[in-house]
């Protein structure tokens, strides 16, 4: 080979030797990813759209409407006080909803009215029909009593405000006679009866203890078989005990004989025939 040639190649081999090489391989993670699919657009029609329910005179949304609104406007009435039955045509007319159609006063008449739990019939009337049979501060008073009496406890502050009219005057009168304690749970407001009666002092630490003591989940059976394991003895029913009453088994009666009227008498009276 001719040394020049051979020059040239060296020089060459020298060249390549110092310049660096950088080879790219590729990554798994530079698989290009799918594109998500595209979502569909769907348009909606004047039927299905929520603000045209009004359009609608014999859609379900439209006398559903018409319903709420007479639900609520009867409520408002027995609220304020007012007893007197209305008419569907007095009812629709103080709820400026006289346009409502023939089918949808014949669905209100026959369906939807008599089947609402808050709204009874009478005469063909209607009324708001409340949780609570209450309709001032005795009745109110009442109904705290018996329940107390009876052991059910107190009553929701929603339910005494959906039917008493007037109920924040009345409550207001109310309130020496009457406790407010709020439920942990949901944090409504329950009514109890004050009974003064039994008011005695109970120290903050037994409070306490009453109150961190939780029966949720227990059967009267398991209380009363817990309290009888630490000595401590269940009060018992000690009401007055009511005895069955005894009908009497009724003896057969005894056939009388007949007796002429002066068999018993022989001996005694006279006989006067010749007189």
């Amino acid at each position: 080979m001719d040394r020049s040639l051979m020059r040239d190649r060296d020089a060459f081999l020298k060249r390549a030797m110092a310049t660096p090489s950088v080879e790219v391989k590729k990554r798994r993670n530079d698989v290009p990813m799918p594109e998500p699919p595209k979502k569909k657009v769907t348009k909606t029609t004047p039927s299905n759209d929520a603000g045209s329910y009004k359009s609608m005179s014999g859609g379900s949304q439209y006398k559903f409407g018409v319903l709420t609104r007479i639900v609520r406007h009867m409520k408002t009435r027995h609220q304020d006080g007012e007893t007197h039955p209305l008419s569907l045509e007095e009812i629709l007319d103080e709820t400026n909803q006289l346009n409502a159609g023939p089918k949808v006063k014949q669905w209100l008449i026959t369906e939807a009215l008599p089947n609402n739990p808050k709204i009874q019939e009478i005469d063909s009337k209607y009324l708001f029909k409340p949780p609570l049979p209450v309709r001032d501060r005795k009745s109110m008073l009442k109904l705290l009593r018996q329940h107390d009496m009876k052991g059910h406890g107190g009553v929701l502050l929603d339910d005494i405000q959906e039917s008493l009219p007037h109920c924040d005057k009345t409550m207001k009168m109310l309130d020496s006679e009457i406790l407010r304690i709020t439920r942990q749970t949901d944090k409504k407001q329950i009514i109890f009866y004050h009974d003064k009666g039994i008011n005695f002092p109970v120290e903050k630490e037994f409070q306490q203890l009453w109150r961190n003591t939780s029966v949720d989940g227990l059967q009267d059976d398991n209380i009363e078989e817990y309290l009888n394991k630490q000595g401590i003895k269940s009060m018992q029913d000690t009401g007055p005990k009511i005895k069955p009453i005894r009908r009497k088994a009724k003896k057969g009666r005894q056939r009388a004989t007949k007796i002429s009227d002066n068999e018993h008498m022989q001996g005694v009276l006279q006989i006067y025939d010749d007189v």
